[in-house]
């Protein structure tokens, strides 16, 4: 029976440590935090589940096919609730708009926004959702690791059919005659941390899906998806060993020989490292000639967040349960972080779990997780000290306030904390503080992002944001498909 050892506990290295198993290898996962999950993780205050980052959950069929893969169900492990709207969105002139999935609604939506708008929304929704399946079939669920998966008449002919080169901004303003409309669909292209007006426009499938698919909740919250895999993983004989931190990862004569951990030497015939690539690339491998430091620096990187997270003394009846404020100035706004600056009239994300679940807000009447865009640390010139983090969360209540509901929020304020690239960079080891790790420019996508199996060190492997398939917790749990038929398929 082949040894796996999986460097992190992060939603690859989970979802690649079942599928694993389930092929009947021996498999330990190594965790350097009390708690696994990654950035996919928890803040519990006051009995109220806080879920750290990740809180929209698209194509529930992704999340649920791991449990079918090892004859589970996972109604037994976590519950699925449908969320419509999808988004309530509020702009700063005060208008507001419930956006839904349900194709009936949004028709009837968009004919009172604007007449005949719900024809050029239907022909987006169609083009994207060719562009969505071709881009899965094609590249996304194909391994990458040969400059042929690229090369080949037929790819390359889906490539361009899927026209990949206009960008976001370019492509729904030439789709979509409404200005309110093409923003809030620009606002949701950069949920993998893009910019919107220089970068592709197939990442306007992510608010595409969002509405072909719809948007999902998992009662209780995200973490509870977390907790289910790591029932699984126990249920089929695997290990997680916490407060566990890889130094490095070992190497004899280019094959993989195990770990050194702060907790001694572990030995494997192949590491799946789940840690952020550039992290390892720098401190966890000896370097080779396709994975330099030097490499690694030049790379593009994503903007990262800063997130408020805040217990209420009062449940707001004008929030839905996913929401976005549209702040003055947008494009200026939006495109701050990619600039080195921090947004003077942020554009805002709020999630709102206690619309439809009670459970989650413990002795609070109701809890709010508020995201910002932000640049990542490479930038110097911004310091995350107490006087700018205060600054930029009375900016953010202020943007707050405008919204039809919340005028009293700050009153109501009886806890809050924050998340910044500093605890992004440290706790998560994640590059330069960036959330979404490198950035999905054409150039470092596909074939062209770091692989997922290492091209000089036999039984080395990498699963996560930084590597192909991508970022994001579907695309990486489909990521993990990838990687373990890769590993079947060799041993």
């Amino acid at each position: 029976m082949k040894k796996v050892l999986i460097v992190g506990a992060g939603i690859g290295g989970l979802c690649t440590a079942i599928r694993l198993l389930k092929k009947g290898y021996n498999v330990t996962i190594l965790e350097k935090e009390k708690a696994i999950g990654g950035k996919v993780n928890i803040k519990i205050r006051e009995g109220a589940r806080f879920d750290l980052t990740a809180s929209i959950l698209m194509t529930p069929q992704i999340y649920t096919e791991i449990f079918d893969t090892v004859g589970k169900d996972y109604r037994d492990y976590f519950e699925l609730v449908k969320v419509d709207p999808v988004y309530r969105v509020n702009y700063s002139n005060g208008d507001r708009y419930d956006f839904h999935s349900d194709l009936i609604k949004m028709v009837r939506r968009l004919e009172h926004m604007q007449e005949g708008l719900s024809v050029e929304y239907l022909s987006f929704l169609s083009k994207s959702l060719e562009k969505y399946l071709h881009s899965k079939k094609y590249f996304l669920n194909e391994p990458m690791t040969n400059i042929n998966n690229v090369t080949n008449i037929r790819t390359l002919k889906k490539l361009i059919d899927i026209r990949p080169f206009t960008t976001v901004n370019n492509y729904l303003q030439n789709t979509i005659n409404n200005k309110q409309l093409i923003e809030y669909m620009i606002f949701q292209s950069m949920y993998i941390g893009i910019n919107p007006y220089t970068n592709s426009n197939l990442y306007t499938l992510i608010p595409a899906i969002s509405h072909i698919y719809g948007l999902w909740y998992i009662k209780g919250g995200f973490y509870k998806y977390i907790e289910a895999l790591e029932k699984i993983i126990l249920e089929l004989g695997g290990k997680i060993e916490i407060e566990n931190n890889v130094e490095k990862i070992l190497v004899n004569n280019n094959n993989i020989v195990g770990v050194k951990s702060n907790k001694g030497i572990y030995k494997s015939d192949i590491v799946v490292c789940n840690a952020d690539y550039p992290y390892a690339i720098n401190n966890l491998i000896k370097k080779t000639k396709n994975a330099k430091p030097k490499k690694i620096k030049k790379e593009d990187y994503s903007c990262s967040v800063f997130i408020m997270y805040l217990g209420l003394n009062k449940k707001y009846n004008d929030l839905q349960v996913h929401n976005i404020y549209i702040g003055e100035d947008f494009k200026n706004n939006i495109e701050s972080p990619f600039k080195g600056k921090i947004p003077e009239n942020p554009s805002l994300y709020l999630y709102y779990p206690s619309k439809i679940d009670e459970s989650i807000s413990g002795e609070f009447k109701s809890i709010l997780n508020v995201v910002v865009r932000v640049p990542n640390l490479q930038y110097k010139n911004i310091k995350w000290n107490k006087l700018n983090i205060r600054k930029l969360r009375n900016n953010i209540v202020k943007q707050l306030k405008n919204i039809t509901g919340l005028e009293d929020i700050e009153r109501n304020i009886l806890y809050e904390s924050y998340l910044t690239p500093i605890q992004l960079k440290y706790k998560f080891n994640s590059y330069n503080g960036t959330a979404f790790g490198l950035s999905h420019k054409l150039n470092q996508t596909i074939y062209f992002r770091p692989h997922i199996q290492d091209k000089d060190i036999e039984g080395l492997y990498f699963i996560g944001s930084s590597t192909h398939p991508g970022n994001g917790v579907s695309v990486i749990i489909e990521g993990s498909k990838i990687i373990s038929d890769i590993i079947c398929e060799k041993y």
